[in-house]
């Protein structure tokens, strides 16, 4: 033991020796939970890290990372774990939330994780229906005030009709929006941490309408087999526009049997068909059963996108044979966004009681399809999973 103290406090002095221009360039390979626990060398690296510079640099290649969240529980009331994974890394990293929650939450209360962004997490407490936001980085909870809808477990909330949007100018703030069909008529609802505060707007229905697609937020409010309801946000002019109401069709033979659900999908046992749907996107999923056996096989794997009259959706791309690759699955559910021009779906499977993660990007402009490849998920083997998401990467405060 005394041998091995030894050493690490050889290796740490060891680091501090490097000429500081290297260790900065060490540090901008590692991820922020890396650098977090860095933090606890010694007074000198602590100094490295919050250096204005440095922190400016680190957040301008951090913050174009991609992480996706896994959110487990064993049971229930059980304490859950949070596993987190970044495309420039190689491992899952186990991240502290239940200590981060320590005393801000009661002692067995049910949580899932609805959505991430930035350096923000929203849990949803099924024990009293509310929203708690984390920040992973500055290590901070706060509890959102009650949405104008009142109470809402978990079951209420979809995934594709809601959206996190950290605040650019201040990462420590955030927006999140989610639209829902009140009295049969489309309404946005908002929350802005800065002022701790809910905002109401009601969309309107428009004919020969135009949009950015980069600028604006796409929250679904239902998708049925002919036709999609989804609201259109306009997040990046200053001119404060009414949400839009937009209707894409599919076309007859594409949604022939086929079935569409919302959000977090899953399997359509008579179709063969996963749908899953995220901002202005969505992927078709088409399995095939195996004979003699209840295991499945994807055959194909398209992305559609609203067209720019948001009138109907448009076949946008077909997923290789090679990506696919004939991957055997069981119980097959995800999650998609679009991000700096990248489309990312998260499949996760289930073959024989054992889970499984995909993780899929399609680069539109580039036309090119990449399967990501994930290290082993053994944290979910035993566990029951209590929420998945995609989130942009983190960052430090100025």
């Amino acid at each position: 033991m005394e041998k091995s103290q030894r050493c690490n406090k050889d290796t740490n002095i060891g680091f501090c020796l490097l000429p500081s221009e290297l260790i900065q360039n060490i540090l901008f390979h590692l991820c922020i939970p890396e650098i977090i626990r860095m933090k606890l060398l010694n007074k000198f690296v602590l100094n490295t890290i919050s250096d204005q510079t440095f922190i400016r640099q680190l957040n301008h290649g951090s913050q174009r990372d991609t992480w996706i969240f896994v959110y487990t529980r064993r049971w229930r009331r059980d304490n859950g774990v949070l596993h987190g994974f970044s495309n420039r890394s190689v491992r899952w990293f186990k991240i502290p939330v239940a200590e981060i929650l320590t005393g801000e939450v009661f002692p067995g209360e049910d949580l899932y994780l609805l959505t991430a962004s930035g350096n923000f997490l929203l849990f949803a407490s099924n024990t009293h229906s509310g929203i708690i936001a984390v920040d992973l980085v500055d290590k901070s909870v706060r509890r959102i005030s009650s949405c104008p809808l009142g109470p809402r477990g978990t079951s209420s909330w979809r995934r594709s009709g809601m959206k996190l949007v950290p605040d650019p100018s201040n990462p420590s703030h955030f927006r999140f929006m989610f639209a829902e069909m009140v009295n049969n008529r489309p309404v946005l609802f908002t929350y802005h941490s800065i002022t701790t505060t809910w905002t109401t707007k009601e969309a309107e229905e428009v004919n020969n309408w135009g949009y950015k697609k980069n600028n604006n937020v796409f929250l679904s409010l239902s998708n049925r087999p002919h036709e999609s309801i989804v609201m259109s946000v306009d997040d990046g002019s200053m001119i404060n526009r009414v949400p839009a109401i937009l209707r894409p069709m599919m076309n007859q033979e594409a949604i022939r049997g086929c079935p569409s659900s919302v959000g977090f999908s899953r399997n359509d046992l008579e179709s063969q068909l996963l749908h899953i749907h995220g901002d202005e996107y969505k992927v078709v999923i088409r399995l095939d059963t195996i004979e003699l056996s209840k295991m499945k096989r994807m055959k194909s794997l398209e992305v559609w996108e609203i067209s720019s009259n948001g009138e109907k959706w448009e076949l946008v791309s077909r997923a290789p044979s090679e990506v696919i690759s004939n991957k055997l699955c069981g119980v097959m559910m995800g999650c998609l966004e679009r991000r700096l021009g990248v489309i990312r779906v998260a499949l996760m499977t289930n073959r024989e009681g054992l889970w499984n993660i995909i993780w899929l990007d399609y680069d539109k402009e580039k036309d090119k399809w990449e399967w990501v490849p994930l290290p082993h998920c053994r944290f979910l083997q035993g566990s029951n999973m209590a929420g998945i998401s995609f989130s942009s990467g983190l960052t430090f405060s100025l």
